[in-house]
């Protein structure tokens, strides 16, 4: 009978006094120390997560994110004195953050996650999982990676369409190296690194007088002029180019070159674009494209 009442008893404790509930699951609070990551963060993460961002996220000029949304969310200039006293569970830095910085970091007791520079999108994927798990909602970074793979696939050429050689011409006459990020993008939206074909890595210089004696069929101009609003810099506004007249020229923002994350489905969708009105004819001797119609693309 005492163990029959006490079984009632037990019985009718309500569930929630019965069982004590378990403790909710704690999402670390984040700061974010470079661009890339912080267009990532903010995908992923929810804003009560993230203490910080870096103050580039905040510059026209280097941002990889929304500007409004940027502004969304404190920054910092990344001194350990200034990350210090928002007392993040997390610090993401980068393979470049000062080892004094980094040790710094390590003495106070600061958990510091260096996130490299993706130079495929396989790698891209990688880290954005990464980042993902560390918030503690792995969810959306899987969310984002399908949206990057449906802007990728979206920006793909038909089967069979022939690449684009493409230069894609940076400020001084400098091109990326074909093991970098946006070299994968290029190849997965219809276009060939015709710096690349041609022996030049990354930040390496392309000169105007090489450039005019063996043109591609798209010169892709990444000058200054999205990040300063004056104009690109003489080498890629050369007058010389004009007389190619078989090689196209169109803008692309230089802030698409280096962050992968959401910066990934504006950049396909950027070369898509581009591709949309470039059609090449058939290569002669391996030397750059034919003619290509015109008008020209627009900037954007």
């Amino acid at each position: 009978m005492v163990l029959l009442a006490a079984f009632l008893t037990a019985s009718c404790i309500p569930q929630s006094s019965a069982t004590p509930p378990s403790p909710a699951q704690h999402h670390p609070t984040i700061v974010s120390l470079n661009p890339c990551t912080d267009a990532i963060l903010a995908e992923v993460a929810d804003p009560a997560q993230i203490l910080a961002i870096s103050h580039y996220s905040q510059d026209p000029r280097s941002s990889s994110m929304d500007l409004g949304e940027a502004n969304r969310f404190p920054a910092t200039r990344g001194t350990v004195e200034e990350v210090l006293a928002l007392k993040p569970d997390v610090v993401l830095g980068s393979t470049f953050t000062d080892p004094a910085t980094a040790s710094a970091y390590g003495r106070l007791g600061l958990r510091l996650e260096r996130i490299g520079m993706a130079m495929t999108i396989a790698e891209n994927h990688a880290q954005i999982r990464q980042i993902a798990t560390l918030t503690g909602n792995p969810a959306r970074g899987e969310a984002l990676i399908a949206r990057i793979d449906t802007a990728l696939a979206a920006a793909a050429p038909r089967p069979g369409t022939q690449p684009i050689p493409t230069v894609v011409w940076q400020s001084g006459g400098m091109v990326p190296g074909d093991g970098t990020l946006i070299a994968d993008v290029l190849r997965r939206t219809g276009f060939t690194n015709f710096a690349a074909a041609r022996g030049l890595g990354q930040a390496d210089l392309l000169p105007l007088e090489r450039m005019l004696a063996d043109p591609p069929a798209l010169i892709l101009v990444a000058g200054q002029s999205a990040e300063t609003g004056k104009g690109d810099d003489r080498v890629l506004s050369h007058p010389a180019l004009k007389a190619l007249q078989t090689t196209r020229r169109a803008h692309l923002n230089p802030k698409l070159l280096y962050c992968g994350g959401p910066t990934l489905i504006a950049a396909a969708q950027r070369l898509a674009e581009v591709r949309r009105v470039a059609t090449p004819l058939p290569l002669a001797g391996g030397v750059g494209g034919g003619p290509v119609p015109k008008p020209p693309v627009t900037a954007k």
